[in-house]
């Protein structure tokens, strides 16, 4: 009896690291989502505690209040370029997600083939074995036959 050999595991091998590729690639591009939204949140509690330090000042010259401007800008561009930055990371990512669903669905498709295919052997397997069994019994049951004197009664093996 032959041992079970899957004649895919090298090709279910390759979609099992293609998946792993697909799923670090995401997380990757994850990662840089959640640094986007820090960054964002970062800046926008910059310019809130900018806002707040100038006004708890007591008296503010017109170069604070140029500078703050200045700051303020600075901030709103910086939000918006992280906007942009975010956008693009974020349909990036669900690129990614596409791309690793579809190699988990190649991956689930061989090693279920993979599963049904071990399944078949096993059935395979134990009716052999159930032969052999039964052809071993039948061997046992003759061979007594053969060395039982003559005329002694003997029963019919039960099969089943």
């Amino acid at each position: 009896m032959k041992s079970f050999r899957f004649p895919l595991e090298k090709a279910l091998e390759w979609r099992r690291k293609q998946l792993e590729l697909e799923e670090a690639r995401f997380r990757r591009q994850a990662a840089a989502v959640a640094a986007l939204d820090r960054e964002r949140a970062e800046t926008e509690a910059a310019g809130i505690r900018a806002e707040i330090q100038v006004r708890q000042w007591g008296s503010v010259a017109g170069s604070d209040l140029a500078a703050l401007d200045h700051f303020r800008l600075r901030v709103k561009n910086d939000e918006a370029r992280i906007a942009r930055d975010r956008a693009a990371a974020a349909a990036e990512l669900a690129v990614r997600q596409e791309s690793m669903l579809e190699a988990r669905r190649r991956a689930t498709l061989l090693e279920r083939l993979r599963e049904r295919r071990y399944k078949e052997w096993e059935a395979e397997r134990d009716r052999e074995l159930d032969e052999i069994a039964a052809e071993s019994y039948l061997a046992r049951w003759s061979r007594r036959e053969a060395d039982a004197p003559p005329g002694a009664a003997h029963e019919a093996p039960a099969t089943g």
